[in-house]
């Protein structure tokens, strides 16, 4: 039976997110790399790769799935993980974790649940992890098709706007 938690906010997606790949005995220089839609999906790429950056892992981020395009995440000095900079070139990818964006599974994206399937299908010895919102791989039927050994849905409920001045 799978293990469920609720949890809040963005330590609600970093915590357990970090106690996963933590578990998984990943040792310096290991590949974690994160397929997502640019702009959307990348500032939640680079998040997730504050939260894990004390462990010295190779971070990179790959637009959509084409892996011709992979930048290396960096830790930029007073800005944070960032996937470019002068070090972004990644010669191979060999993931030891795949982490797929729920933005994948969007309507409109030019990827399929399919595809995402033969990429885990290609590097057969990572650990699929999924990150998304609001249920978004589960809505878009996903999760009986591409094989996550871990996901996070977080909730962006309520979001609250105010004008104070107009």
């Amino acid at each position: 039976m799978a293990e469920k938690e609720a949890l809040r906010g963005v330590t609600g997606i970093i915590r357990p997110y970090k106690e996963y790949m933590t578990s998984l005995g990943l040792v310096k220089g290991d590949q974690v790399v994160y397929y997502g839609c640019v702009g959307t999906c990348t500032p939640f790429v680079e998040l997730l790769a504050i939260g894990i950056r004390g462990l010295h892992l190779s971070q990179v981020f790959v637009p959509l799935l084409d892996e011709t395009k992979a930048r290396a995440i960096t830790d930029v000095p007073d800005v944070g993980m960032q996937a470019a900079g002068p070090r972004a070139e990644v010669s191979e990818v060999s993931p030891k974790v795949i982490v797929i964006m729920g933005g994948l599974a969007m309507p409109l994206m030019p990827t399929t649940k399919e595809l995402v399937r033969d990429l885990a299908e290609r590097h057969p010895e990572s650990k699929v992890v999924g990150v998304c919102f609001q249920d978004m791989f589960a809505r878009a039927g996903w999760m009986d098709v591409v094989p996550f050994d871990f996901t996070i849905s977080a909730m962006i409920e309520p979001i609250t706007v105010t004008h104070h001045r107009e």
